[in-house]
Parts: C-alpha cells; structure tokens; sequence
C-alpha cells in the first residue's frame, strides 16, 4: 500500500490551495483518512480526519477554512484550505487507517508529505 500526496506548494496569505492523497495497492476498506502537518521546530499535529461513514473533525485552527473530502471509488482524499495564514505553513502528511484483506486487522500508512508554504 502506497499514499501519495500532492499540491503544496507557495501561496500568499489569504490564498487557497488543495491537497489530495491517492492510495493505492491491495486495499479491501479505508477506515479512516486524515492529514496532519508538521511545523518547522514543532511536532506533527492533527489537521483534520474524515471517516468510512463521512464524519469530519477538524482542528481548532482550521475549523471553518479548511475542508476534508474523500472520493472513495478512488481512494483518494482532499484536503481544501482558505484563507490561509503564515501559521499554516508545514509539511502536510496524509495517514490512512486500512484493511489489506477481509477480516484483517487494521493497518496505519503515512504519505511522504507535501510542503505548504504561506508567505508574503
């Protein structure tokens, strides 16, 4: 199983930006899907998760500017971002909760993360 993020890059304050994570291999079911960052000197924080069902939860801090959505028949999660702020800059990771096979248990799988730089 292979996650793969993509769309970061540099934008302004204010700006937007989307990030997707493709997953891709032998997966029976996604569990959960969600994207954390990291900041440079801080630790790997949560951003926002969504789940099979399609419940959402959302950092403090993004609550109202950014938005997860999935496209499960392709296994693929976004993560749209508004009105972003300095603070917001980081390596954004995408993780994936998953069953490789009927009944198996639930496994954990990290993307190689995408670099969000929001400056003037």
């Amino acid at each position: 199983v292979q996650l793969q993020a993509s769309g970061g890059g540099l934008v302004q304050p204010g700006g937007s930006l989307i990030l997707s994570c493709a997953a891709s291999g032998t997966i029976f079911s996604i569990t959960a899907m969600g994207w954390y960052r990291q900041a440079p000197g801080k630790q790997r924080e949560l951003v926002a998760v969504i789940l099979s069902g399609g419940s959402t939860n959302y950092a403090d801090s993004v609550k109202g500017r950014f938005t997860i959505f999935r496209n499960n028949t392709r296994n693929t999660m976004y993560l749209q971002m508004h009105s972003l702020k300095p603070e917001d800059t980081g390596v954004y990771y995408c993780d994936a909760e998953l069953r490789t096979r009927y009944g198996g248990s639930i496994e954990n799988y990290w993307g190689q993360g995408t670099l969000v730089t929001v400056s003037s």
